[in-house]
Order: structure tokens, then C-alpha cells, then sequence
């Protein structure tokens, strides 16, 4: 729908006039209020005389003048805590420069009645979008000094050009606030759990929703649009694209297409997570039997992926590296692929550095952090993340897999065909782990016996 509404004096003086007065009601503050000052603050401390720039970002083009369901960028929505009903163009200052840090956030509030973008401009006018909050409603919610973003280019202006480091193009900016998310605080915990709790519902739809796609030419996708739904309902969204992949199209990593169909006897693989408003999302991957019972050789594979999960599991506490929950999901890959004949050696000699025949069968990594991204902290330097020491505050997946390709040769043909991947996420507490994922079954009975109250 374009606009095409008059500009004509009269017709301006007539769409401002008659409007009911609203109340400004200014919201309680909100709880993450609290945790993102502290993170403001250890910004400023390790950027001190600097001014620190954070922009949300735009809304993104889709087709034409259509856009995509906006999303402001993860460390905006970190140091600021806005979440899903950020207003796009949206800036953050840190002024670092003083005894004690400045902070002021730039948005585009509502406009007023008398304004033509009240009802013509289609990009943010309150008759096409619906009405943006107030620079003090959003002061009052996150507890930081507002201003309008009219007034942003002439603030800009009045800064040494020298002292100002954008995160867009300042790289140790960006690496910073990456690895101040390695460590998770109490609300972004909160979150996470509120994410997995979502995502555990969007399993559970995703499972009744077998019966109607068996059969169905595009069956993947009534999975993937039943946990979508969910996901709608109970949160912001996706956090990411899902990932419904059943029979051969299993073994495809990030096989996001969904337009196969879903056969009886086929494992799908579900791989799918629900972002709640905070922006936080989960990751979670089921790999279910659409009969709702395990074949032999499904069972023998599956078993293998959730003994090299567990393994992990068992290394993943405070004090052990990060690395070694790669480490002891790969000895047990290589054990079973070295049982099974499949790579000609032993699991010794494949798990030398310069061999890594197991690595055929699951090439990705087993772990990465979660959070605000499906895959956080991704700018953090290598020994703050793969050569780290785990902490209490970490999440993380854990999530081996074994991919046997329906045109491998190198395994037997009732392999063919067959790819499972278990994905858990799991919290680093004071004394162990925690699986945040429990609630969804992963011993291959219990999937079973879960299924069977669905399909």
C-alpha cells in the first residue's frame, strides 16, 4: 500500500484537528534496568575519554518499500535493554570522557497530531506503523537521559571528531562488548530460561504436528510452521531459521529450505528456538522418529550422538576449558565410527590432529555460547571463547551429531540417508552444569514415550 494522501493546507489543518488528548502514563522501570547500567559502565571504564557510539540500526529492506519484522542489534539491546519494541534508528552515546560516565539514548519519538508524518509518512507515521512511545516513557522504562534523534547530527557536532568510536568500525569496541556477554547476569539467565521454556512448547507443537505432515508433499514445513506459531505466541519469534529436516535431508546441516516431505519411517531432524522480547534466544535440536519408534540402525546412530553428548556433559564444569567438551564429544565420535569400520583405523590414530578421519560424520563444532545471538559472542578473541576456562554465568549448546549422507559410499547402505543431532543448553553453575533443556527428552525411550502422547 503506497501513500497517496493530500498535502493541501486545508486537508493538513483537518487531519490535526479532533484528536482525543492522551495520557503521557510513564511506566515502572524496568528490572533489566539495573544490569544494563553495570554493563554501561564497564564499557566506559575500559573505553575511558572516549564517547562510545551504538547505533540499533535501520529496519531492513525485504522487497521494494516492504520491510522485515524489525530487530535492533544485539549490543544495542544489551547495554540498553529495550528489546523487541526498540524504535528503529535508535542511537546510545556513552560519554566517557568525565569523572563519571554520561549516557543518552536518540530515538525518533511520536509525532504529534499536527505533524504531516503522523499519517503520511508510511515508514513511521502513527496512522501506518502505530503510535512511538515518549522520550520520557522510554526514560522512565530503562532509567536513561532520552532525546530526540532530530537533535543527534547537531550533538555529534559539538564532540571531538578523535574521541568518538562507533561500534561499527571501532573492532576492539566491538570485541569488548562481545566478551562482555561470555559471563551471563541474573536477568539474562532469567531470559534464557524464559526462551527455553518457549522453544520446549514449540516442540511439543511441532510433534502433533506430525500426523498431518506425513504424506504431505511439503510435510517439513507444517513442522517448521507449527513451532513457528509457537514461537510468535509465546515470545518475539525466531531466533533463528528453523531448521525441519526429515529423512536424507537431515544430513544437510543448515538445510532451511523445508520443502520435503516427511515420511513414516524418516527421522526429522527439528533444529529451532524462540527469541522472547528481550531479544534472548534459545537453540535446541530434537532429532525424532516420525512412527514415533527408533528403527535398529536409527537407534544404534542415535545412541552414539547421546553418548558423545553426555560426555560432554560430564567435562562441562567450572575450571574445564571450553574446548574440552569438543575434546570428549570427539573421542566418543571417533570410537564408534572406529567400531563400526568406517574409517579403516583406530580411534587413536583418527583423533591425531593431522588425521581426523571421524571428522566426515560431523564436521561442526559441538558447543557455542547463546544469548542475545543464536551464536553470541562470535567477536570475542579465541582464548576468551575456545581456549577459555568455563565460568559460573556461561551458556552454551552442547550438540554432536553423525551426518551419513544418502550418496556416501564409505558407510553401509542402511546408514544412508541418516543424520541426528541432539542439542542441548546448558548453564555453568557454581558446582557443575545444568541442562536448561531437560524438559524435552533425549534418551531415545524417552523421545518415544514422549512421542506417543502426540502422535
Amino acid at each position: 500500500m503506497r501513500t497517496r494522501t493530500p498535502q493541501n493546507r486545508k486537508f493538513l489543518e483537518y487531519m490535526g484537528s479532533n484528536w482525543a488528548g492522551t495520557k503521557d502514563t510513564l511506566p515502572k522501570k524496568a528490572p533489566v534496568a539495573k544490569f544494563a547500567a553495570e554493563r554501561r559502565l564497564a564499557v566506559a571504564q575500559a573505553f575511558k575519554g572516549k564517547v562510545l557510539v551504538f547505533e540499533a540500526g535501520a529496519a531492513k529492506v525485504r522487497s521494494n518499500d516492504t520491510e522485515y519484522l524489525y530487530r535492533a542489534h544485539s549490543a544495542f539491546a544489551h547495554l540498553t535493554g529495550w528489546g523487541s519494541a526498540t524504535v528503529p534508528d535508535s542511537v546510545l552515546v556513552i560519554d566517557a570522557r568525565g569523572k563519571s560516565p554520561k549516557t543518552k539514548l536518540f530515538f525518533r519519538e511520536t509525532a504529534g497530531y499536527n505533524s504531516d508524518e503522523f499519517f503520511a509518512a508510511s515508514g513511521i507515521g502513527e496512522f501506518w506503523v502505530g503510535k512511538r512511545p515518549s522520550l520520557k516513557q522510554v526514560s522512565a522504562l530503562l532509567d536513561i537521559q532520552t532525546q530526540s534523534l532530530t537533535a543527534y547530527k547537531a550533538f555529534l557536532k559539538t564532540l571531538p571528531k578523535e574521541k568518538i568510536h562507533n561500534l561499527n568500525k571501532d573492532e576492539k569496541l566491538a570485541q569488548f562488548v562481545s566478551e562482555l556477554r561470555l559471563v551471563k547476569d541474573e536477568f539474562e539467565i532469567k531470559e534464557l530460561r524464559k526462551a527455553v521454556a518457549a522453544s520446549v512448547k514449540g516442540f511439543e507443537a511441532a510433534a502433533k504436528s506430525l500426523k498431518q505432515a506425513v504424506g504431505h508433499v511439503r510435510g517439513e514445513r507444517i513442522v517448521e510452521t507449527a513451532f513457528y506459531a509457537q514461537a510468535r505466541i509465546e515470545g518475539n519469534g525466531l531466533g533463528y531459521e528453523t531448521i525441519s529436516a526429515s529423512g536424507a535431508h537431515s544430513c544437510i546441516l543448515h538445510w532451511m529450505s523445508n520443502d520435503g516431505p516427511v515420511k513414516k519411517n524418516d527421522l526429522i531432524l527439528l533444529d529451532a528456538g524462540v527469541e522472547v522480547d528481550s531479544l534472548y534466544t534459545a537453540d535446541v535440536t530434537r532429532t525424532l522418529p516420525v512412527s514415533g519408534k527408533f528403527t535398529d540402525v536409527q537407534r544404534k546412530i542415535y545412541e552414539a550422538v547421546l553418548e558423545a553428548a553426555d560426555a560432554a556433559f560430564k567435562v562441562a564444569k567450572p575450571g574445564a576449558k571450553f574446548r574440552d567438551l569438543h575434546d570428549a564429544a570427539m573421542q566418543v565420535i571417533a570410537r564408534k565410527t572406529a567400531e563400526w569400520g568406517l574409517i579403516g583405523i583406530s580411534a587413536e590414530e583418527s583423533l591425531n590432529p593431522e588425521i581426523q578421519l571421524h571428522r566426515r560424520w560431523m564436521v561442526h563444532g559441538t558447543s557455542h555460547h547463546i544469548g542475545l545471538d543464536v551464536h553470541d559472542c562470535a567477536q570475542a578473541r579465541r582464548e576468551m571463547y575456545i581456549e577459555a576456562t568455563l565460568e559460573p554465568g556461561m551458556v552454551f549448546t552442547i550438540e554432536p551429531g553423525l551426518y551419513f549422507h544418502e550418496n556416501d559410499l564409505s558407510v553401509p547402505k542402511e546408514y544412508r540417508g541418516i543424520g541426528v543431532r541432539i542439542e542441548d543448553n546448558v548453564l555453568i553453575t557454581k558446582t557443575g552444569v545444568e541442562n536448561l533443556t531437560a524438559a524435552l527428552p533425549r534418551k531415545s525411550k524417552d523421545v518415544e514415550k514422549w512421542l506417543a502422547k502426540f502422535i
